[in-house]
């Protein structure tokens, strides 16, 4: 594993949504440069979005050889992105028909994983989500399998968004092995603005039980940019899925003792750090150097 210090050439899609706005001034604050790919501008004057319909693998394979902005005109070469960051998908369940986010989200993520690797751009990181451990998006009241939620975990969700992130780590994984290039699916956690601290957490804290589907997890939006950073930086592990999550369990009492009351039936496979977050990020910790930064106990009283 080899660490990449300079700025580099980032393509990102999505940027102009909740995590993205907050991801890319990260990203920029880390001396890289940034496209972003999306449907509607990013409100950054740094930052130049171009309009592309990623379900069009022409529009992908064109975006992803493009200027970063018009003043690349003046240079004597076109320059290739390091790094394509592939956030762009339909959020959650409901904003279209089932059949439609499955179809705009499989699509797409094939269509920028084939254009990355067919362009020889060898570091991809993509959007996974904590939905994919089956509970978030279940009918009706659904236990875990088991605690922590790591990322070797049976992943068995029923409903078409997580199935259709699912599909996309199949996809990166394929293209990682054929291509030998880094792909690195993120499975990220319930993203949190800096202002849904003070409007929002009193009342999760207060009822622990609204925060099951999401596993008593979260990830700070401006984290998730560091993240990111780390994903750019580190080279050479092939294929990873990595949760996406901040440290600690959105919950008044520590993790095991909440654990053993709110699920009495689902098994504690290893010893949890006190306030660990029951969706784990001890794997990004580990191998990818993420120090957590945005806790939510710094935003919100207890």
């Amino acid at each position: 594993m080899a660490a990449a210090t300079a700025g580099k050439r980032i393509v990102f899609t999505g940027g102009s949504g909740k995590a993205g706005r907050h991801v890319i001034p990260y990203l920029m604050s880390q001396g890289h440069k940034v496209l972003n790919l999306d449907l509607v501008p990013l409100d950054n004057p740094d930052v130049y979005t171009m309009k592309v319909d990623l379900t069009d693998s022409g529009q992908v394979f064109n975006a992803l050889s493009s200027h970063f902005d018009m003043s690349e005109y003046g240079n004597a070469s076109l320059q290739p992105p390091d790094a394509v960051i592939h956030f762009a998908a339909y959020a959650r369940n409901m904003l279209v028909p089932d059949n439609e986010c499955f179809r705009g989200n499989v699509l797409s993520t094939y269509n920028v994983i084939e254009a990355a690797c067919k362009l020889g751009i060898k570091k991809i990181v993509i959007a996974s989500s904590e939905t994919t451990y089956g509970v978030c998006f279940a009918q009706g009241d659904v236990d875990y399998h088991s605690f922590p939620l790591e990322e070797d975990y049976d992943v068995d969700p029923e409903d078409s968004y997580a199935t259709s992130k699912l599909c996309g780590e199949r996809t990166a994984r394929s293209f990682a092995r054929r291509f030998g290039v880094d792909i690195y699916a993120l499975r990220i956690g319930n993203v949190i603005e800096p202002h849904e601290y003070a409007r929002d957490f009193p009342a999760y804290l207060d009822a622990p039980a609204t925060r099951k589907r999401n596993a008593w997890s979260y990830i700070d939006a401006r984290d998730l940019g560091q993240i990111c950073d780390r994903c750019v930086k580190t080279d050479g592990l092939g294929f990873q899925v990595f949760n996406a999550t901040n440290d600690t369990i959105t919950t008044r009492v520590p993790t095991v003792e909440f654990l053993k009351k709110a699920c009495p039936g689902v098994k504690i496979t290893r010893q949890m750090g006190e306030w660990e977050a029951p969706l784990s990020n001890r794997k990004i910790r580990e191998v990818l150097g993420y120090k957590d930064v945005h806790d939510w106990r710094k935003y919100v009283k207890s």
